[in-house]
């Protein structure tokens, strides 16, 4: 049966975490896909994503990295059953996601890239019902939802509806709704997005807190790249629909043989005129 277990997220957050080893590496794989494809269009001329191979490990923090429509937000869908897959499969703790959809559900938490709130709701009440909706146990989701709304600032305002809410202020509810059923498995896409300085960093170090102390296993999509460089084990980076580089920060930086991740990327995924522009910046470099 599936067991939702206490857990106090201000001790996570709250406390200095270090990255002193490379987690996931001996670890199985809690997510796994296996030649996933989603495809669009007549005669399938779209592929969004096409023939994805990918193991993410149990503890890991991964970043999925890739240009706009590169197939970032349509993995991330596929992995939590929203949309289904034109052909492939994948395994998510255990669940495959054709044949076990409402397990997939519940051993993950979203946080997608546009969202919907109930927005004549307030926060205490969106997350109850979010609660209520993943079969939290009535004696421990008022509590966690206290939990939440503390950790996030948002507990003087709890009885505010969600439409007067600023959008910051909206995205510190919807990762309190992903956090909400303590799931192993977080998705987050752009999970700093619309929020200001001090409160992206909080989410920053409530990330780091999740995977180094409370063992999550963590997928981040981000188009910004100092944040997935500083906070993932490993990335990929996609495009136009497929995976093309995969490793560690300095294992993608070495196979370009670039100096920086952003040259990689755009080395891995560029075109004509960014090839040409860093093919310009290098060597200006080595004659100044």
């Amino acid at each position: 049966m599936w067991k939702i277990e206490r857990i106090k997220f201000t001790s996570i957050i709250y406390k200095t975490c270090s990255k002193s080893r490379r987690r996931g590496i001996d670890t199985k794989a809690l997510i796994r896909t296996d030649k996933l494809s989603k495809y669009y269009g007549k005669g399938g001329k779209i592929k969004a994503v096409d023939e994805l191979d990918l193991e993410v490990h149990e503890g890991e923090t991964f970043g999925l990295l890739g240009p706009n429509g590169a197939g970032k937000t349509t993995t991330v869908r596929l992995l939590n059953c929203i949309v289904k897959p034109t052909s492939g499969t994948a395994i998510v703790n255990g669940h495959d996601i054709l044949k076990e959809e409402t397990e997939v559900k519940r051993v993950t938490g979203l946080l997608a890239e546009s969202p919907g709130l109930y927005e004549k709701l307030s926060a205490y009440e969106f997350l109850e019902l979010m609660g209520a909706l993943y079969d939290v146990p009535g004696d421990i989701l008022p509590e966690r939802i206290d939990d939440l709304l503390k950790l996030f600032g948002l507990y003087n305002r709890r009885d505010y509806l969600l439409e007067g809410y600023s959008r910051g202020m909206k995205q510190k509810v919807l990762i309190s709704a992903a956090l909400i059923h303590d799931p192993p498995i977080l998705f987050f896409d752009e999970p700093t997005s619309m929020l200001d300085l001090r409160a992206a960093l909080m989410v920053k170090n409530l990330i780091k807190g999740l995977a180094d102390r409370a063992g999550k296993t963590i997928f981040i999509c981000s188009h910004i790249l100092p944040i997935v460089k500083e906070m993932c084990d490993r990335i990929g980076i996609i495009n136009q629909g497929k995976l093309i580089a995969l490793g560690t920060v300095d294992e993608i930086i070495a196979q370009t043989e670039k100096k920086t991740l952003e040259e990689a990327f755009i080395a891995i995924t560029g075109g004509v005129e960014e090839r040409e522009l860093l093919a310009w910046r290098e060597q200006r470099g080595a004659s100044a």
